[in-house]
């Protein structure tokens, strides 16, 4: 197979060759204006798939067609909002020369316009795919596998890079270019508008079991799925898709610039996108992970419901997913599988199955979450994740009714002035080889308090669910302190992993914030805790751990 990618050498173009190198059957055509790039591409490229450069402005696709005869052609170059009176130039092409089409396109306005080719392309014999990534291919395919049990009327997502992801030039233009316009979308039950990245949101995207995002902060934009999918789904009232770039402070400035000019009628902020594309490919620091998420509010048997989809990828998996529809349906291709003739939008592409096959070798997880009013906050925080528990830990967490779990404990303690006294604040128990422990659990409004007597000698926590910026984190509270942690299952651990703190309701710095090595388990049939405290400038504090089993 031959494949043409328009933008070849670019960051989507570029990731989606990577993607296809182990296929020894392919040739792939890396094109775009600037010959020397594409040839340096090639040179440094490694794997299977045979490559070519080519020097080529998409203006003359038709002749590039015939020259060179490509059984599909890729436009990953863009920015497609800003094709201009002749958008549909390379899809023309195609359908005269009877070539495939697929492409990255993220402007709704050119997705939800590639309808109007259906019966050229029909007749031609061939497909045109347009808004092959992640919105609207991989949104679309959750929202089908949502659909299944819910009646959906709401939907909310958004997609937020690891800050050492970097970004196009195009992209960054596409999006300044949106900034503070009017933006198309379903709003109570009619099509409205939204003003482009000048309205937010904040969300915890946290696969069950998996260390969440930190909570991040969301701002509408121009995609796909905003005009696609409420044709999609009739029952639909209200659609909105975010992005969550980081370093938050530089998205907070893009804000009030979108603002302003919405505010003030003034012209487009596309030509400050190099200053933005220059800054944002500078600042990069933080955590190297990103995700995405949907939430979808609906009706199950009558009754009024809320799910959630989450994606975390971590490190440098996470850049390569726009580009994995595509390589999804090459891959297909090449087997035989043929999506139908017809011009349309990706939305019916792929299932959610084709993509989490590609994710399953990668760091890339997903998962569901369902709103369970009733059910213990640890069941609510973990999610699915609670059934994978050792039976034990799941035993212990499994109720929040009042019990009492006993055994036998060893305690260190640190012996820095500052250490010793937080422990001598809070409470925590002497330092001994071995020595009874028992653990008393008692429901209190708004959590669960924790009160543990070691020999005599008693300390206590209130535990409950994170909310606002803490949400699924679990929050300990000792007396002015509270610490919002992470619930991740590793094996046959239930880790405790701190992501904030506060001290008197004010929020503190993260390098002040008390850590170690905490988690739960099972052994020969107890429940078993080990829990380790430190501070950063002084060490050791506590360090206790033991089995307990109920009374």
């Amino acid at each position: 197979m031959k494949i043409l990618i328009l933008g070849g050498y670019g960051v989507f173009g570029g990731r989606l060759a990577e993607l296809l190198a182990d296929c020894a059957d392919l040739d792939l055509l890396l094109a775009g204006r600037d010959r020397q790039r594409a040839e340096a591409y090639c040179a440094a490229y490694q794997g299977q798939a045979r490559v070519h450069p080519l020097g080529l402005d998409r203006r003359d696709i038709a002749a590039a067609l015939a020259a060179h005869k490509p059984d599909l052609v890729v436009d990953a170059s863009g920015p497609f909002q800003d094709y201009g009176a002749d958008a549909y130039r390379v899809i023309e092409a195609c359908i005269a020369a009877k070539t495939d089409y697929l492409d990255f396109a993220d402007g709704a306005d050119f997705v939800f316009g590639v309808d109007r080719f259906d019966a050229a392309a029909k007749a031609a014999g061939v497909f045109i795919l347009s808004g092959v990534s992640s919105f609207p291919a991989l949104t679309a395919a959750v929202l089908r596998e949502m659909a299944k049990t819910i009646e959906i009327r709401s939907v909310e997502g958004g997609i937020a890079p690891s800050p050492y992801a970097g970004i196009g030039l195009n992209v960054m233009r596409a999006v300044v270019g949106y900034a503070g316009s009017p933006v198309k979308l379903r709003r109570g039950g009619r099509d409205g508008h939204g003003t482009g990245l000048a309205e937010s949101l904040r969300f915890t995207v946290a696969v069950p079991g998996q260390l969440p995002l930190r909570n991040i902060h969301f701002s509408l934009v121009d995609v796909p799925d905003l005009q696609v999918l409420p044709r999609d789904y009739t029952g639909l009232t209200d659609i909105w898709m975010g992005a969550g770039p980081v370093p938050e402070i530089l998205h907070r400035i893009l804000n009030l610039l979108a603002k302003a000019r919405a505010a003030l009628r003034l012209p487009s902020l596309e030509p400050l996108s190099p200053l933005f594309y220059w800054v944002l490919n500078r600042m990069k620091f933080g955590e190297h992970r990103g995700g995405m998420f949907l939430r979808v509010r609906g009706l199950a048997g009558g009754q009024p419901v809320e799910r959630s989809w989450h994606l975390l990828a971590e490190g440098d998996d996470g850049p390569y997913i726009p580009s994995m529809a595509i390589e999804a349906i090459v891959r297909k291709l090449r087997k035989g599988e043929r999506p139908a003739a017809g011009a349309r939008s990706s939305a019916d592409a792929l299932t959610l199955t084709d993509f989490e096959a590609l994710f399953a070798p990668r760091s890339i997880h997903t998962g569901f979450r369902s709103e369970e009013p009733g059910a213990p906050f640890y069941r609510r925080i973990l999610g699915a994740a609670f059934d994978s528990l050792p039976p034990r830990v799941r035993e212990l967490h499994a109720t929040e009714a009042p019990r009492r779990w006993r055994g036998h404990a060893e305690v260190r303690r640190g012996t820095n002035p500052l250490a010793r006294l937080a422990a001598a604040i809070i409470g925590f128990p002497k330092a001994a080889a071995a020595t009874p422990v028992s653990v008393f659990f008692t429901r209190e409004p708004g959590g669960e308090r924790w009160t543990r007597d070691f020999d005599g000698r008693q300390f206590s926590s209130l535990q409950y669910e994170g909310r606002g910026r803490n949400a699924h984190l679990l929050v300990e509270r000792f007396g002015p302190a509270a610490f919002a942690m992470a619930l991740v299952v590793e094996g046959d651990r239930l880790t405790l992993v701190p992501r904030r703190w506060s001290l008197l309701g004010l929020p503190m710095p993260r390098w002040l914030m008390p850590s170690g090595p905490s988690f739960e388990t099972d052994a020969d049939g107890k429940f078993q805790f080990n829990v380790d405290i430190r501070l950063p400038l002084a060490g050791l504090v506590v360090a206790y751990r033991g089995t307990l089993e109920p009374a």
